[in-house]
C-alpha cells in the first residue's frame, strides 16, 4: 500500500491531471485502460492516476484530499473473481455480485485508512474527513474498482459508464454524484451508490431514471 501527498491548488491540481495523463499516454500506454472524457475527468480534477489493470489510487478524506495507492495482489483478484463469478447467471445477478465487490473494497481498505469508522452520506459538516469518504470519493472509487473489473473480463453483462449528477434545491435534493454500470443488451444505467451507505453495507443499485428522483 502506498501513500501520496495531498493536492495542492485547483490551478495546480488540474495542470498535474494532464501532466499525469501526457505522462500514462507516453510511457505506460499497455496499462492505461480507456476511458470516456467524463470518467477520465474524475482523475485529472484532482491530479491522480486513473486505474490500471494492477493498481488504483483509493480516494478518502474529501475530493481526494488523502489517497492511497491500493495495489492488487494475486489474492485480490482471486477473491474479486470468485465473487463476480456468482454472477454469471443473469444481469441482475451480476449486479448483485457488483454489490459485494464493493462490499470486499470496503473491508479491504477500511482497516488501512480508518474508513472503517465511515459514516452514510458524510461530508464537511460531520468534520471527520479523514475517515470518511464523500460522494466525489466514493464515485471515483467505485468507478476505479468498476474499471479493473471491467478490465480483468469480469463484467459480462454491463460496461462502466459515465458518473451521474442530480441535486435540485427547489426540491430540497442535496447535490450527489454516483458510478454507474450500463447494462449491455437493455442500455439501462443502473448506479452504484456507496455514499449512501455505512461500512459495509451493500452499496444503492437501482436505475439512474430512479435514482435522480431519491433524497
Amino acid at each position: 500500500m502506498r501513500s501520496t501527498r495531498e493536492p495542492g491548488s485547483v490551478r495546480a491540481r488540474l495542470v498535474g491531471g494532464l501532466t499525469a495523463f501526457t505522462l500514462l499516454s507516453n510511457v505506460q500506454p499497455s496499462a492505461a485502460i480507456e476511458l470516456s472524457p467524463p470518467v477520465a475527468a474524475l482523475y485529472s480534477s484532482v491530479s491522480i492516476y486513473p486505474p490500471s489493470a494492477t493498481s488504483m489510487t483509493v480516494c478518502y478524506g474529501f475530493v481526494c484530499r488523502r489517497r492511497e495507492i491500493l495495489d492488487f495482489t494475486p489474492a485480490d483478484r482471486k477473491a474479486l473473481t470468485q465473487i463476480l463469478a456468482a454472477g454469471k447467471a443473469s444481469a441482475a445477478a451480476e449486479r448483485a455480485a457488483v454489490q459485494k465487490a464493493v462490499i470486499w473494497f470496503d473491508r479491504r481498505m477500511g482497516p488501512l485508512i480508518g474508513t472503517d469508522k465511515r459514516i452514510a452520506k458524510a461530508d464537511f459538516r460531520y468534520f471527520d474527513d479523514k475517515h470518511n469518504y464523500d460522494c466525489w470519493d466514493s464515485t471515483r472509487n467505485t468507478t476505479s474498482l468498476l474499471l479493473v473489473l471491467q478490465e480483468w473480463g469480469l463484467l459480462k453483462y454491463h460496461t462502466v459508464g459515465d458518473p451521474h449528477y442530480r441535486g435540485n434545491t427547489l426540491v430540497l435534493q442535496t447535490p450527489h454524484n454516483t458510478a454507474v454500470l450500463l447494462d449491455r443488451a437493455t442500455r439501462i444505467e443502473w448506479v452504484v451508490d456507496m455514499w449512501t451507505r455505512g461500512y459495509l453495507e451493500p452499496p444503492d443499485v437501482m436505475p439512474v431514471a430512479q435514482w435522480v428522483k431519491e433524497d
